[in-house]
């Protein structure tokens, strides 16, 4: 489960005067000869990563560990450099011959154990071509990833682009409000989203850009234009733009504003309002009220009830899950978090009113509907409040708190677990649908008899889904096979909820 959004801000450390070698076995090359390498800098993006790690993972981890497996990690950039802890030092080998010895630091602390990883990365690239060459990302990288690879599988580190790519997409970016797609070799939209630049500007689906900013975009690739549509707010951006309906191309001259990429999308089926989740970021929630409210007064005396369709949602934002669940639950509880930081242990109440006003609601989920999608599964649920349809969700019920680096890149940490209202965690587990599709290509009657026949069997499956105790792995594995977890495309959930919501003493 990622928090995304909710990022702590470390401490600046106190920079430390660099270890010096005690000892080298091997000449060094001349400084002269080595690209720059900014010290400080690294030690200081160093240092607040290893306290971060040290002080926030959910399993305690020292710093010591930390920093040693991230030294080792240098290995991934030359396999013939090596790190290893020897008594009160730290001998780093290229093959057999140690380059340089180095004191353990007297101290335990982040700073110390930084300055050492600071002087281990010279002295390997001293006496590597590999290391000399890569750049200081690379290096960050090759570090990191060592210090996080055996902690767990959701922690992880991104270099200051990827970072980037990543705050766009948890909190928006300046942009112009479209979505675009390259066919046969024009850059074409698919979607303008209301209220943006592009929106006011009426652009349409389906026109085609052919010039931005007076130069052509014939040849580039998506993510270049991406970048070219992209830029500080309130900076201009022209486009030339070709339309079936126009006799000759036009220009539309726009200023880019915030954008948020739409999560949300909507339809009505037989008077039951569908809402597809496509992941959390932070307008999802505000969108999903907006466009529930329009198709809501559309209906009127027609509304049946609400699926919430969270196939293949891989989650994001925690805080927007459990703002939707509280738009309808009136009371109980939504989801607890619990970690060794004390920032990480929360307890989340719902205290609105149902938006639905009680009408029935099925939420859809497959064997891609993790973290976020999980918990507003698990919450609506074991709150009575819908019935969830599919196969077994992934099982990722763990939060991670984002770190945002000095080098703006940023540690994804995984820092507590996620416990759901009954009381079962969800992590490695998932949610049990009560009506199972696995197996299933389409949806008929025979579905939701059989359903009803083993009725006492899934409650006995439920059951014992929530008493399960998370570190019996082998009793975990056994009740996901109850309900084999399946990436799920087509229409058997939404039919059989459909059916479901209209048949209301079903």
């Amino acid at each position: 489960m990622s928090v995304w959004g909710g990022y702590v801000r470390p401490k600046i450390w106190v920079l430390t005067a660099l270890l010096t070698a005690a000892c080298s076995t091997a000449p060094e090359t001349p400084a002269t000869s080595l690209p720059t390498f900014p010290r400080l800098a690294a030690q200081e993006t160093f240092a607040m990563g290893f306290d971060n790690i040290s002080r926030k993972h959910l399993e305690a981890v020292s710093v010591e560990a930390i920093a040693l497996e991230g030294m080792k990690g240098l290995a991934s950039i030359d396999p013939e450099l090596s790190v290893n802890k020897t008594g009160d030092s730290i001998n780093v080998r290229r093959g057999d011959e140690v380059v340089a010895r180095l004191p353990l630091p007297k101290g335990k602390d982040a700073g110390s154990w930084a300055a050492l990883t600071v002087n281990a990365s010279l002295a390997g690239r001293s006496h590597s071509t590999e290391l000399r060459q890569a750049s200081t990302e690379k290096i960050y990288e090759a570090v990191f990833d060592g210090a996080l690879s055996s902690l767990d599988i959701f922690s992880r580190y991104a270099g200051a682009e990827e970072a980037k790519k990543n705050r766009s997409k948890r909190d928006g970016f300046g942009g112009i409000g479209i979505s675009f797609r390259l066919r046969d070799g024009h850059f074409v939209i698919v979607s303008v989203m209301e209220g943006t630049p592009a929106g006011k500007a009426e652009l349409l689906k389906d026109d085609r850009i052919t010039h931005i900013d007076g130069v052509s975009v014939a040849g580039l690739k998506l993510k270049e234009v991406t970048k070219k549509l992209r830029g500080p707010l309130k900076s201009k951006v022209s486009l030339t733009v070709s339309r079936k309906t126009a006799a000759i191309p036009f220009n539309v001259h726009l200023v880019r504003a915030h954008v948020v990429a739409a999560t949300v999308f909507e339809k009505i089926d037989n008077g039951v309002i569908v809402l597809r989740i496509k992941s959390f970021n932070q307008d999802t929630t505000r969108s999903l009220r907006k466009k529930f409210d329009k198709l809501r007064s559309q209906l009127g005396a027609r509304f049946r009830g609400v699926i919430l369709d969270l196939r293949g949602n891989p989650g994001g934002l925690l805080r927007q899950a459990i703002k939707i669940a509280d738009l309808f639950l009136v009371q109980g509880e939504i989801i607890n978090t619990r970690g060794r930081h004390p920032d990480s242990l929360q307890h989340y109440e719902a205290s609105g009113d149902d938006l639905a006003f009680g009408y029935p609601m099925a939420i859809l989920v497959d064997g891609k509907s993790a973290s976020a999608a999980e918990v507003l599964a698990a919450a609506l649920q074991d709150r009575g409040r819908a019935v969830v349809i599919g196969t077994a969700s992934y099982g990722k019920g763990t939060v991670q708190t984002v770190i945002r680096l000095p080098n703006e890149g940023e540690i994804t940490l995984t820092w507590s677990r996620l416990l759901a209202p009954s009381g079962y965690v969800l992590h490695n587990l998932g949610v049990l649908p009560v009506i199972c599709t696995s197996g299933r290509a389409k949806a008929d009657s025979g579905l939701l008899t059989s359903m009803l026949d083993r009725r006492d069997k899934t409650a006995e499956n439920l059951a014992a889904w929530r008493k399960t105790d998370y570190t019996d792995e082998i009793e975990r594995r056994r009740l996901r096979k109850t309900c084999l977890p399946e990436r799920h495309r087509k229409s058997v959930e939404l039919d059989v909820a459909r059916r479901l919501i209209l048949n209301r003493p079903l």
